[in-house]
């Protein structure tokens, strides 16, 4: 956990999405700390119709490489939400060539009483995790 769900304009190969993948896991890695196989991440294709992410008034140029991230977490802190934007940007551009202004990040936080691993039980209350 964090729970990455990544939205992107259909057309990119298999090894393309990897590679977005790894960088993402990469990134949140060295933001948040958390264990090297801690990764759930989700990828959503959609049509060029069903994918609307303008730049809210900034200026912000986007393309067809348009990513949009919804990560779900524990509270993180604004320092470490900070950083992973940072490194998350910074290995997209460099492993992926996706711009900076193509990447958008929403950060919904929630508890421990909202997750559950498996078998039917909240892992971080049981003290499982």
């Amino acid at each position: 956990m964090p729970l990455l769900h990544f939205h992107i304009l259909e057309g990119r190969s298999d090894e393309e999405v990897k590679v977005l993948l790894d960088a993402a896991h990469e990134a949140m890695l060295a933001a948040f700390q958390v264990p090297r196989a801690d990764r759930y991440q989700i990828v959503s294709e959609h049509k060029p119709s069903r994918m609307i992410v303008e730049d809210t008034g900034l200026n912000i140029p986007r393309t067809k490489n348009a990513v949009l991230l919804q990560m779900f977490s524990r509270p993180r802190g604004a320092e470490a939400n900070t950083l992973f934007y940072k490194l998350l940007t910074e290995r997209l551009e460099a492993e992926c060539g996706i711009a900076p202004s193509d990447v958008m990040i929403s950060i919904v936080e929630n508890n421990d009483a909202h997750w559950s691993f498996g078998h039917g039980r909240a892992q971080f209350l049981t003290g499982e995790l």
